[in-house]
């Protein structure tokens, strides 16, 4: 079968796929508190249906992750990964839909996981099904990684796949989290998360500015004092260049925001939690903060943490204490591999518009795969409004059109 003859049956079976999508929306697998069980044995029994070869494995029974294959032995084996947890749905009047009502209108469907990212697993499971009910000879293999946990961080799934080997043959992979039509993926920002205490010393609250150590005053400082690391940018080589000018030109387009371009090259800190004190009429001996700091390609984690422990110096704040959890450093693959160059090519012919590589602002599981060293790009259906929001959906289009890019990649790299 030819990839245009795939392309047609795509299609003609547009309707299955959405209604797949549908059912998994209908799934409530939010993670926290992370029960998977309906969604995997979904999943399972949808491959089973479709004949198409899977294992259960994973650290335990609470994390199931399933591995599906399809095709030969030799070759090429390119790795399809998805996360079936969605985050919480939130404040329910803030949605104008059901978020779990998995609801089709004439253009979109809507849904918790929709864009994020049920829907482009849907579009990986269905593509592999495809292949199987038509019997379509690869030499290369499609292999599935489904895993439950990539919006806690992905320990218990992508990590724990790669770091149990089950990733070791990988030629390369293709995270079917969200993107842009415009654009695939192919590069992503470190991460870096910490608890910062400071402890001062209590009096009453009259005495304030000339009695005791104001905790919450010197975190303010502390604070204000982070502006330094907003400055520090990363460092880009010749050939990523075009890349980082194509990133910075779609986030400007995505966010809508003046300056928001910015956040592709340079670090950025946000400030998530803060609380401190006991009463209002008395000094505040304590205060934590809760801080998330985004490294872009090119600068170390080393190199942010040295400015970040200087800032408590520089501000003279003494009793003073952190808890760092470094999540990954940035990560990217060159674009001038096969993988790269296929998404983009099967994805402006599908699209019939120009489709660019692009670094994220955000983290995905594909950096466990590229910490691997395996070449990973990240393509699917998404609408960013939606995502870690309210009012979460996807279009129909974007949908088919990604399952379309799976299979012409497929053909091209594992016949």
């Amino acid at each position: 079968m030819n990839k245009q003859t795939l392309w047609n049956l795509i299609e003609e079976r547009r309707d299955d796929l959405v209604h797949l999508c549908s059912k998994m929306l209908q799934i409530p697998s939010e993670n926290p508190p992370g029960e998977m069980k309906e969604i995997t044995d979904f999943i399972t029994t949808y491959l089973d249906e479709g004949n198409v070869g899977y294992e259960i494995t994973g650290p335990d029974d609470e994390h199931p992750v399933i591995i599906a294959s399809y095709g030969g032995d030799e070759g090429t084996k390119m790795v399809f990964n998805g996360h079936s947890d969605v985050v919480p749905a939130g404040d329910r009047s803030q949605w104008n839909f059901d978020p779990y009502g998995g609801e089709i209108t004439e253009t979109t469907i809507r849904g918790r996981g929709a864009s994020d990212m049920k829907c482009g697993l849907a579009g990986a499971m269905f593509v592999m099904r495809l292949l199987a009910e038509q019997n379509i000879e690869l030499t290369g293999q499609m292999l599935l990684h489904v895993v439950p946990d990539e919006e806690t961080g992905g320990h218990l799934g992508t990590k724990w796949l790669v770091d149990n080997g089950y990733a070791k043959d990988a030629s390369c992979v293709v995270v079917a989290e969200p993107t842009s039509s415009n654009n695939c993926e192919v590069g992503q920002k470190g991460s870096l998360q910490g608890k910062i205490s400071i402890k001062g010393e209590s009096a009453h609250g009259s005495l304030g500015k000339y009695k005791g150590v104001n905790a919450i005053r010197e975190m303010m400082k502390f604070i204000t004092g982070l502006e330094t690391l907003e400055a520090m940018t990363g460092r880009f080589t010749d050939k990523q260049l075009p890349v980082l000018a194509d990133s910075k030109m779609i986030a400007r387009i995505a966010q809508g925001t003046d300056g928001v371009e910015n956040i592709i090259d340079h670090v950025t800190v946000n400030v998530g939690t803060i609380k401190g004190g006991v009463k209002t009429n008395m000094v505040a001996d304590s205060c934590e903060m809760e801080v998330d700091i985004r490294i872009p390609i090119g600068l170390t984690v080393d190199e942010v943490l040295d400015k970040f422990y200087a800032i408590a110096a520089d501000q003279g704040i003494e009793r003073i204490s952190y808890d760092m959890k470094w999540s990954s450093g940035s990560n990217f693959t060159d674009v001038d591999e096969p993988l790269v160059k296929k998404v983009v090519e099967n994805a402006e012919t599908v699209w019939g518009a120009k489709v660019v590589p692009a670094y994220q602002w955000a983290s995905s599981d594909a950096r466990y795969y590229r910490n691997a060293g395996i070449p990973t790009i990240q393509y699917g259906p998404a609408n960013t409004a939606g995502i870690h929001s309210y009012n979460e959906d996807v279009d129909i289009v974007d949908v088919v059109n990604s399952a379309k890019v799976y299979a012409g990649m497929i053909l091209d790299l594992l016949k």
